[in-house]
């Protein structure tokens, strides 16, 4: 290696700490500004480093990292709303947070909950076992009627159409859509183009309209500090994107199911076209775009090469 040149830093951690500077300056209790950074520091970063080590990180695994930091936060809040702290939690308060909260939640606080009792934060508790569940996609009917809703919606807000139409075109995870910034809008000609992976995608005419409409009308520009931001969804926050949940929220809203119209998308992409290409186009890995399409019952992997004319 040459002398004085530095390893390389992935986007995704640069992101994820810029991202923790500001969510702790958030945190009143300067308790849980020290047990969050603690966390994060000596555990969710840690484990990005090392999945950094063996590929890139995607926005997915960055957007995880940052809903078990909030989770964490959320929680103390929870604590500390009823004059708790870790060190008085007992197994009966774990039980009734895992009552009032969702499965998604339960999962993302699991580590957090197994940090503090390996640190001796807290006793140990018992945890409900972790349960994967995929989104059931809509069927391709409804996942088209959906599209031309939002495309034709003019009662909508502009953003949550313009949102929810990379989500049911491209099937984008929000986590990943709120990294996007107006660079990855691409004009060649009379061509727009969206960079999701490579080589970008192109953009058909009626969304190509919807985005041209929304990045001069962009909310949260309005600040002096965030007039000259390059995120496609700008947050309040100055120089942050919009918060993956708040996006969700605004594409929900409307009765636009995020997570099923995804689970859609890439369905029917990785039937239409071959797995590999897929995962470049869209920014997947190309072994979760080979496991949908086993799963959809595609036949691009048993496609034989040559001359099929003859």
């Amino acid at each position: 290696m040459a002398c004085g040149v530095l390893p390389p830093v992935d986007k995704q951690i640069c992101s994820f700490e810029r991202w923790l500077t500001g969510h702790l300056a958030d945190i009143s209790d300067p308790d849980h500004v020290q047990i969050v950074r603690r966390f994060a520091t000596w555990h969710v970063l840690p484990h990005l480093r090392a999945q950094a080590e063996r590929k890139p990180i995607t926005a997915g695994s960055r957007g995880h990292a940052g809903d078990r930091v909030m989770t964490a936060t959320a929680f103390l809040r929870w604590l500390s709303a009823r004059d708790l702290t870790l060190s008085t939690c007992r197994q009966a308060d774990i039980d009734v947070w895992h009552a009032e909260h969702n499965e998604h939640a339960r999962g993302t606080l699991r580590a957090f909950l197994q940090w503090c009792a390996a640190t001796g934060l807290t006793r140990r508790f018992r945890l409900p076992a972790y349960v994967t569940r995929q989104a059931t996609p809509l069927s391709e009917p409804e996942r088209v009627d959906l599209l031309g809703r939002v495309l034709t919606g003019q009662d909508l807000p502009l953003r949550s159409r313009v949102a929810a139409a990379i989500v049911l075109l491209y099937a984008q995870p929000v986590s990943r859509i709120v990294r996007l910034t107006i660079d990855d809008v691409l004009h060649d000609g009379d061509q727009v183009l969206l960079r999701l992976g490579q080589p970008p995608s192109p953009v058909p005419a009626p969304v190509a309209d919807l985005l041209d409409a929304w990045i001069p009308s962009r909310d949260n520009m309005n600040t002096a500090t965030n007039h000259g931001s390059r995120w496609l969804f700008p947050g309040q926050r100055a120089g942050q994107p919009l918060r993956p949940e708040t996006l969700v929220a605004l594409i929900n809203d409307p009765g636009i199911p995020a997570a099923p119209g995804r689970a859609a998308a890439i369905r029917q992409h990785v039937l239409d076209t071959p797995a590999p290409v897929v995962a470049e186009a869209l920014g997947y890995h190309h072994v979760t775009t080979a496991k949908l399409a086993a799963q959809a019952g595609g036949t691009w992997n048993r496609y034989a090469p040559g001359d099929h004319s003859r």
